[in-house]
């Protein structure tokens, strides 16, 4: 007899295995009471779970988006009216992280996200953000002076928020970027004391570091009135000498009035780009607020509920007319208080904004309302905007697959 001990026979359970259940991408269902204005312009409104959504119209959208701009919960323990800001650490990373990994299949080549955030996880997020676009395809981060007042009840008083800026394809989006506009304050630069037939100019300095340069940029300018000129030290001249004599000869090297003063290189007016290099320092007076954005919802909605975290106007203009021209595609999968969607639609950009709240319906819909019957806040001044166009609203609804 083996003295090996017996197992216990195992009585076979007779129900079947649990298979989990699946979810179609679901539907999206057209409300017509809710949406507003000229039909089928494309300028979707959708309520719904951003996630499920991107997935349902992921064949509709992928590639042809020009512009994302997304505004998450920061994920700093508030309780706010329209939304709960609790989530734990992980769970907040990896929400973004599938979030962006769909937003990035949206885009064109050319296209570019914006991601509005604070400094409590803004290091950690741009490490899930490297994974998603990869590193090369970082642009810059945008600091955004979102406040004028002092807090007072804090150790330091942050007066900033950040926006992390990603390209699709850093090369392609580097070509079709836009600049913007020179303003009065740059154009007034451009004068013409020496009466230049080619109109007016500003000088730019004639030596550069000395670095990268090639014993050809080092040399002795001799001036018109016979003044020699040597490059300081550590520098050099931006042009050879044979390409230095060019330029004085044509009139493109400014001497002074006197003819005495060290060299600088002439820029016409007429022959510049017509606009300027977005810098990444954006300030309160170029972009507005939070609390002035919170003035303007309350003057266009004096009857809703106050929304706590709107962004203004100006802060989303700068950011599409950077990444976009009319008649381009934008998208906010975290749309609040209708912001993105309202700016692109007096900027003739068509938009899908997607808002799990209820307040896509109350909020959203009647803001984008008063903007289609010729709003006069935000910018309608700056564009002219008499109001127009339409918007449709859409239910996403979900559904599941049980197994037969």
């Amino acid at each position: 007899m083996s003295n090996t001990l017996l197992a216990p026979k195992v009585k076979q359970s007779t129900k079947k295995p649990r298979i989990p259940v699946q979810k179609k991408p679901g539907t999206l269902h057209h409300m017509k009471r809710l949406s507003y204005g000229t039909k089928n312009t494309g300028n979707k409104i959708i309520q719904g779970d951003n996630l499920a959504i991107l997935e349902a119209l992921e064949l509709q959208v992928q590639g042809q988006v020009r512009c994302v701009y997304i505004d998450p919960p920061y994920n700093n323990k508030d309780r706010y009216t329209h939304y709960d800001d609790k989530l734990c650490h992980v769970e907040w990373l990896e929400a973004l992280e599938k979030c962006a990994t769909s937003l990035r299949r949206t885009l064109r080549e050319d296209g570019s996200m914006w991601v509005s955030i604070d400094d409590n996880e803004m290091h950690y997020l741009k490490v899930v953000l490297d994974k998603v676009f990869g590193r090369e395809n970082f642009v810059s981060t945008i600091v955004w002076q979102q406040r004028t007042t002092r807090e007072n009840r804090k150790i330091l008083s942050n007066d900033h928020e950040y926006i992390l800026v990603y390209a699709k394809n850093y090369s392609e989006f580097k070509k079709t970027r836009n600049l913007l506009p020179m303003g009065e304050e740059v154009i007034s630069r451009y004068k013409n004391p020496d009466n230049d037939p080619r109109g007016p100019w500003q000088s730019v300095s004639a030596n550069v570091q000395a670095g990268h340069a090639v014993p050809s940029q080092f040399y002795e300018i001799v001036a018109p009135n016979g003044k020699k000129h040597s490059p300081p030290k550590g520098r050099c001249w931006a042009y050879s000498k044979d390409k230095m004599n060019k330029e004085i000869a044509i009139g493109n090297i400014w001497f002074g009035k006197e003819g005495n003063g060290v060299p600088r290189l002439k820029k016409f007016l007429s022959e510049s780009k017509r606009g300027v290099t977005p810098k990444t320092l954006w300030t309160a007076d170029e972009v507005s607020t939070n609390d002035l954005a919170k003035k303007h919802i309350m003057k266009l909605l004096p009857d809703h509920q106050l929304f706590d975290t709107p962004k203004p106007e100006p802060l989303l203009h700068r950011i599409i007319e950077i990444a976009s021209d009319p008649g381009d595609l934008i998208l906010d999968a975290y749309l609040g208080s209708g912001t993105t969607a309202a700016v692109a639609h007096k900027m003739a950009r068509q938009y899908i904004g997607i808002e799990v709240g209820d307040h896509a319906a109350s909020h959203c819909t009647a803001r984008l309302k008063k903007v289609i019957e010729g709003d006069c806040y935000g910018l309608a001044d700056r564009l002219q905007w008499k109001g127009g166009g339409g918007f449709d609203f859409f239910m996403h609804k979900q559904t599941a697959i049980r197994p037969s």
